[in-house]
């Protein structure tokens, strides 16, 4: 099975390579780290991992930002690692896209945990974004064969079936589909 791959941001060294030793030990790829967070953007975007460790209080940029611009750019779980706990932190981190939130010190054992649950978090959102998406670009389908369909109903004698059956026969014979002959209708005017 390949490894889960990890970019750590953290701007203590030692809890950096706590971290690291930790995460390998669990069978986890640590692809990178670092300990500033205009370059954690830099390395997500670079070794595309699946999962982030992020601490709030970093040089360059704080973590809160890191995770915003990872979720706006990348495709990536977000597990914040703070000694932070304070409700607006928290609130602010989930905000911005993290899936899990832990406190230092962490316990090791609580580790592994939370960043499995930020990745089956992560995975069903993008489950649910890519239904939509299906969702819509069928919808978006159905608008323009409908329209087509109302286009020749009224220039030729055609009835609906007779509509669907041509856009549908024009699709087949042509290797195309069926919305690209429905754009066809109504914008160049393709008649039976």
């Amino acid at each position: 099975m390949e490894k889960i791959r990890v970019v750590i941001a953290e701007d203590e060294a030692i809890i950096r390579l706590d971290l690291r030793e930790t995460l390998e030990s669990a069978g986890y790829e640590v692809v990178a780290d670092t300990g500033r967070g205009d370059e954690a953007v830099k390395l997500v975007s670079e070794y595309k991992p699946e999962v982030v460790i992020l601490d709030i209080k970093m040089p360059g940029i704080d973590g809160i930002q890191v995770a915003r611009e990872i979720g706006t750019t990348e495709d990536a779980a977000v597990v914040i690692l703070t000694a932070f706990s304070q409700r607006e932190l928290i609130d602010e981190a989930v905000d911005a896209g993290a899936l899990a939130y832990l406190v230092k010190p962490y316990q090791q054992s609580d580790l592994v945990p939370a960043i499995e649950i930020a990745r089956r978090r992560h995975q069903e959102m993008r489950e649910l974004t890519d239904q939509a998406k299906t969702l819509e670009d069928r919808l978006k389908a159905r608008k323009v064969i409908e329209k087509a369909k109302g286009l020749l109903i009224e220039s030729t004698s055609l009835n609906e079936d007779e509509a669907f059956r041509f856009i549908q026969t024009t699709a087949m014979s042509d290797r195309k589909t069926m919305v690209e002959v429905a754009e066809e209708v109504i914008s160049m005017g393709l008649r039976p």
